[in-house]
């Protein structure tokens, strides 16, 4: 096992001659082992972990400079879209949200001063599906960048760098722990370049996690397979289970062969994850709050990707950050229920969700 160097300084062997090791914001062996890890799983040269899943957003977007603008997915998590629109527009970054399933969407407003695509594929929480590797042709043809959430599909699913992606970025808060007891996040890149530039950042601004997190991800990690399995297990027996129930409108899950994305999903994915989202046919408030607070193994919370199982609330809980009538644009209405499948029983799981119904 990876010791847990719980230190915040390094001896050296004279004044400014380290051994390798300075200072813990700079530098710590539990960090870089891990940092090594998350680039391997992610076919990636370098890896750099955050304090969290926003914080290695953050330090991606100050790459930028005021007048740059930024490609973004208009279906998004709410944390990222709040963090793009309200701290860093003010600074003089323009963001563009368009739907990226439509790639040509994307190059209808490429511009010079576009610096930076930002995806999510599955999206959070409408499981759109974009195809990367037309994007990164996109981005490619004007010297764009192109960072991929890959959070909810994770590094045993989806390797966006293969792809084209210059930076893949996970929430490790989610599959990478997998335990929901850590929060963090990381970025992987190919490019040295690019690399020493978002380590800098890193140093600099000093949102890194502690060893202690970084020893629970690296455990995470060791059973991250295992897990995504039976993520991915789980989630297509309940997804076809919800689609057959009377009380049941649509179901968002991209393993449907009649999804949008499907074929895409199919080609640069190897499984269709255990996240989907669905409403129900009486959408009134009542109805919904019901069925949110009724089940008894899906736990009502924030988050995702752990072996428990989550029901979440999307307009009132991850994506409140979003606009009401932007949420409403682009399809995530206030009746839209998401689960984060677990690792549990199949068959238990949809009897919790079967009982919850019934309470509808």
């Amino acid at each position: 096992m990876t010791p847990i160097y719980q230190t915040s300084t390094y001896v050296q062997e004279a004044p400014g001659v380290h051994k390798g090791f300075e200072y813990a914001r700079s530098q710590n062996p539990t960090r870089q082992a891990l940092e090594v890890a998350v680039a391997e799983i992610e076919n990636g040269k370098f890896g750099l972990v955050f304090g969290s899943g926003v914080a290695a957003t953050d330090a991606v977007i100050k790459l930028l400079e005021p007048g740059d603008e930024v490609i973004a997915a208009s279906d998004m998590y709410g944390g990222t879209y709040r963090l793009f629109t309200k701290i860093f527009e003010k600074f003089g970054i323009k963001f563009l949200f368009v739907d990226t399933t439509n790639p040509e969407n994307v190059r209808a407003i490429l511009s010079p001063k576009t610096k930076l695509i930002w995806l999510e594929t599955p999206t959070n929480p409408l499981m759109n599906i974009t195809d990367i590797k037309a994007v990164a042709a996109i981005a490619k043809s004007t010297g764009a960048l192109l960072c991929v959430d890959n959070t909810f599909a994770s590094p045993y699913l989806q390797n966006p760098l293969d792809l084209g992606a210059d930076i893949v970025m996970h929430s490790a808060t989610k599959y990478l722990s997998g335990h929901s007891d850590v929060i963090q996040g990381c970025l992987v890149m190919n490019s040295p370049e690019l690399r020493e530039k978002l380590y800098f950042i890193q140093k600099s601004c000093g949102a890194v996690p502690g060893p202690m997190d970084c020893f629970l991800v690296l455990r995470g990690i060791k059973t991250l397979h295992v897990r995504m399995q039976r993520h991915c297990e789980n989630g297509e027996k309940i997804a076809h289970w919800l689609r057959k129930h009377p009380k049941v409108d649509q179901v968002f899950w991209c393993g449907f062969e009649d999804h949008p994305g499907y074929a895409i999903a199919k080609a640069q994915m190897r499984g269709f994850g255990g996240m989907l989202s669905f409403e129900l046919k009486d959408k009134g408030d009542a109805a919904t709050r019901k069925m949110l607070c009724s089940t008894s193994l899906f736990a009502l919370a924030e988050s995702l990707g752990g072996v428990e199982s989550l029901i979440n609330h999307p307009a009132s809980m991850t994506h409140a950050s979003i606009p009401r009538e932007e949420r409403l644009k682009i399809g995530l209405s206030d009746s839209l229920i998401r689960l984060s499948i677990g690792i549990e029983d199949a068959d238990d799981l949809i009897a919790d969700l079967q009982e919850a119904l019934e309470k509808v």
